[in-house]
């Protein structure tokens, strides 16, 4: 099945922001409470678990990737490591966190279209393992860019250019992780989402952006999830060929 996007309104990266304004208005919608609830069970206990993990161990971390020869520009080199490994590890636990949810979100993406539409009665979901299987691929094509970006964050020098290699890996990730539920309704695969989201990069990034930057504020992180999969679902049908 071939997906086709605007492009010309998947320019406006203002578009994105938008939609996400209007998805969180839907967050707490009376028809999607069953939907959300699990989803952000998980996504306290996992983000919880990263942010003591990080608290304790990222630092000592850090240290042992820092070269005895660059010690004295570890006032600028510890940042930028920090900053890869805030967002590798939040991609991470995002990805765990999305697999572990992912049957509530291809509900929760129907759902919110029904709302939208103005459409009443029982909604179609997607067979559990058909998007566990989809999620997986999802997970492998991802984990397969991010290990190259992992093995030239330890490479004293190069390593510099890490955290804008991660921020924009990051918000591409994360970009088709949310957009997948809603077109997996439409019957697309994989391969099919991949190459709809190219045609709308900008749109795509400044999407998986915003929604990364609202995955690195505590608190904030356990609702985005399910914030994001709303949203993705507003600025699909925004960008839907008229």
């Amino acid at each position: 099945m071939t997906i086709e996007f605007n492009k010309k309104a998947g320019l406006n990266p203002l578009l994105a922001l938008q939609s996400l304004i209007k998805g969180s208005g839907l967050l707490w919608h009376q028809q999607l409470r069953k939907y959300i609830l699990i989803p952000m069970t998980v996504n306290l206990i996992l983000f919880s678990s990263m942010l003591y993990l990080g608290y304790h161990h990222v630092g000592t971390l850090i240290a042992q990737f820092i070269p005895d020869w660059l010690q004295w520009l570890d006032w600028l080199i510890y940042p930028l490591f920090f900053i890869s490994f805030f967002i590798a590890g939040f991609f991470t636990f995002t990805l765990v966190a999305n697999l572990i949810a992912s049957p509530f979100y291809g509900g929760l993406a129907a759902k919110t279209l029904h709302i939208l539409n103005g459409q009443s009665g029982e909604i179609h979901e997607q067979p559990i393992l058909s998007v566990l299987g989809s999620e997986l691929k999802r997970m492998g094509y991802l984990l397969s860019r991010a290990i190259p970006i992992a093995i030239i964050s330890i490479i004293p020098g190069v390593n510099l250019i890490a955290p804008i290699l991660w921020g924009l890996f990051g918000a591409w990730g994360i970009s088709m992780e949310y957009f997948a539920y809603t077109l997996e309704n439409e019957g697309a695969l994989f391969s099919e989402q991949r190459q709809a989201l190219k045609s709308i990069r900008i749109g795509a990034l400044s999407f998986g952006g915003l929604i990364l930057l609202g995955l690195m504020i505590p608190v904030l992180n356990i609702i985005i999830p399910p914030i994001a999969v709303i949203s993705a679902t507003i600025y699909r049908r925004n960008l839907a060929v008229k």
